[in-house]
C-alpha cells in the first residue's frame, strides 16, 4: 500500500508541476517587489532632493530680495533646471549602462535575448527622475505661492519643506528596510541645513548692500 501510495503522488505531481514551482513563482514575485521598491525608493530620493534644492534657493533669494514674485520666480526656475539637469544625468548614466551591458551580452553570445530586453530604459528612467524632482519641489512653490507677508511666507516654507523631508524620510526608511527615525532625523537635519546655509550667505549680501 505504501509503494502504490508513493506511485500516485508520483503521478499526482507530474500532473501538477504548478505545485512543485510554487517555491520559484514566489521567488519571482519577491524579486519583482525588490525591483519595484528600488524604483520607489529613487523616487523618493529625487523628490527629496528637488524639495532641498528648490526651497534653498527660494530662501536664498527671499533673503536678499524679500519680493514674493522673486521668491516664486526663482523657485520655478530652480525647479526647471533641476529636472533637466536629473533627466539629463540620468539619461547619459543608463546609456552608459547599457552600453557596457549589451558589450558584455555580444560576449556572452547572448545579444537580442530576453536578457537585452530586461534592460532599462533611459528614456523612462530620464522622465521618471524629472517627474520625482519636480514633485519635490513643488512643495515649497506651493507653500509660498499664496502668502503676500514676507515674514509667514519664510516661516512657512521652512515648515512645510521640514513636515515634507520628515515623511520622504520616513517613507524612504520603509522601502530601504533602515532604522525610521534615525533615517528621518538624517533627512530633515540634512534639508534643514542645506536651507540655513542658504539662507544665512545670502543674508550677508544684503547686510553687505552686494
Amino acid at each position: 500500500m505504501a509503494v502504490n501510495d508513493t506511485k500516485l503522488a508520483a503521478v499526482a505531481d507530474a500532473e501538477n508541476p504548478a505545485v512543485l514551482c510554487g517555491d520559484v513563482d514566489h521567488s519571482e514575485s519577491s524579486f519583482d517587489l525588490a525591483g519595484r521598491a528600488n524604483w520607489l525608493r529613487a523616487a523618493v530620493l529625487g523628490a527629496n532632493d528637488g524639495l532641498v534644492s528648490t526651497a534653498s534657493l527660494m530662501l536664498g533669494v527671499s533673503a536678499v530680495k524679500p519680493d514674493a514674485r522673486a521668491m516664486v520666480v526663482s523657485g520655478f526656475a530652480g525647479l526647471l533646471a533641476g529636472a533637466c539637469s536629473m533627466a539629463i544625468g540620468e539619461y547619459v548614466s543608463v546609456c552608459s549602462q547599457r552600453d557596457v551591458e549589451i558589450a558584455q551580452l555580444d560576449l556572452d553570445g547572448k545579444r537580442g535575448g530576453d536578457e537585452e530586453k530586461a534592460l532599462p530604459s533611459p528614456a523612462q528612467a530620464a522622465a521618471a527622475s524629472a517627474l520625482a524632482f519636480s514633485v519635490g519641489a513643488l512643495v515649497p512653490l506651493l507653500a509660498a505661492g499664496f502668502i503676500v507677508g514676507y515674514n509667514l511666507r519664510v516661516a512657512v516654507v521652512a515648515v512645510v519643506a521640514t513636515l515634507a523631508l520628515a515623511a520622504f524620510g520616513c517613507v524612504g526608511a520603509v522601502l530601504g528596510r533602515a532604522p525610521v527615525a534615525r533615517s528621518c532625523a538624517r533627512v530633515v537635519v540634512g534639508g534643514l541645513a542645506a536651507m540655513a546655509v542658504t539662507f544665512g550667505f545670502m543674508r550677508l549680501f544684503r547686510a553687505s548692500g552686494v
